[in-house]
């Protein structure tokens, strides 16, 4: 067993794919600069130019690049610097590498992994702090991939690499130098399969990404206020775990759902439904939910952590959701 921190365990699961001399990487800085955010730091030279490709800054035709390199045989991960830079590439995404193997009928996959960051906190302004992951989640043929911990980002990559289908990964950007433990023994964590972080008896936390640190921190200090709170982190978006969640809703019959994004058409909207549908008869009281302010995300930091849920807005909805 080791301890690394998130970036360094990024780092490890590309060195791992790159053994593959079907892998290659393309990007906006990635090689000689060592990525946006440290981690693609010596694959260039490790790997060389033909497996480490700088790209410039043209998101729609290096992604649909890679597309076609997916679908051509090869396994290429794309680098996206931010979730909000997607946008350019929404026609390559959705519309070719998440419909290709239904629209061939089966005769072409399109493996593409695209690696991207999502979240706010790093006070870099409306258009880069945005959390779009949920998006791709609705669309059907893409997976979302959400990991919170290094041992997290360890097993799902290794498991995005035995996909036939596109993977967005994305990483959190406040997550890179936290750390984990992760096996020494290679392990894989498949898709569609939640953890529970914490077990507890009077309430579940569902969260993912960066919220699910968050939840974690929050239900320690519920501890020390007498619940016991259960963090179910989802992992993955596509495939969501249902089961895991409605379990855990049906032992301790209520439920708060947390995530970055607005509540507005945010992916916990989803949970909260599959709660209802699949746990109605065992709830105590209405399913919670805590989401970002409906703002476009402020510079200004002291703003910007104003529109972020935190430790003590998850408190207040888990005491509120309890009657407390």
């Amino acid at each position: 067993m080791a301890v690394i921190t998130y970036r360094e365990a990024v780092g490890r699961a590309l060195r791992e794919a790159l053994q593959d001399e079907r892998v290659f990487m393309m990007g906006e800085d990635i090689g000689r600069y060592g990525g946006a955010y440290a981690v693609t730091r010596g694959l260039l030279d490790e790997f060389g130019p033909e497996r480490i490709r700088e790209t410039p800054i043209a998101e729609s035709g290096f992604t649909g690049a890679g597309a076609g390199a997916a679908m051509a045989g090869m396994r290429p991960i794309v680098e996206l610097m931010t979730i909000n830079f997607s946008l350019l590439a929404m026609d390559q995404i959705i519309n070719h590498a998440a419909k290709v193997r239904y629209m061939s009928g089966g005769q072409l996959s399109c493996p593409l992994i695209v690696r991207t960051v999502t979240g706010g906190g790093a006070s870099v302004g409306a258009t880069h702090s945005q959390s779009l992951e949920g998006w791709f989640a609705a669309v059907p043929g893409i997976r979302v991939a959400v990991p919170s911990t290094p041992h997290d980002v360890l097993g799902l990559f290794r498991a995005a690499m035995l996909q036939e289908d596109p993977v967005m990964f994305v990483e959190h950007t406040l997550l890179y130098s936290t750390r984990g433990e992760v096996e020494d023994e290679p392990y894989v964590i498949p898709f569609g399969r939640a953890d529970i972080k914490r077990s507890g008896t009077d309430i579940t936390i569902a969260a993912y990404s960066r919220m699910a640190v968050v939840a974690m921190r929050a239900a320690e200090q519920l501890e020390s206020r007498g619940i016991s709170a259960e963090v179910v982190d989802l992992r993955t978006l596509s495939p969501l775990d249902s089961e895991t969640v409605v379990e855990s809703v049906r032992k301790t019959g209520h439920a708060v759902v947390v995530e970055e994004t607005w509540y507005t058409g945010g992916f916990g909207a989803t949970v909260v439904g599959l709660i209802q549908e699949r746990a109605f008869d065992y709830l105590n009281a209405p399913v919670g939910r805590v989401a970002g302010e409906e703002v476009p995300m402020p510079y200004s930091r002291h703003l910007e952590q104003a529109s972020i849920p935190d430790e003590a807005r998850v408190i207040q909805a888990v005491e509120a959701t309890l009657g407390r």
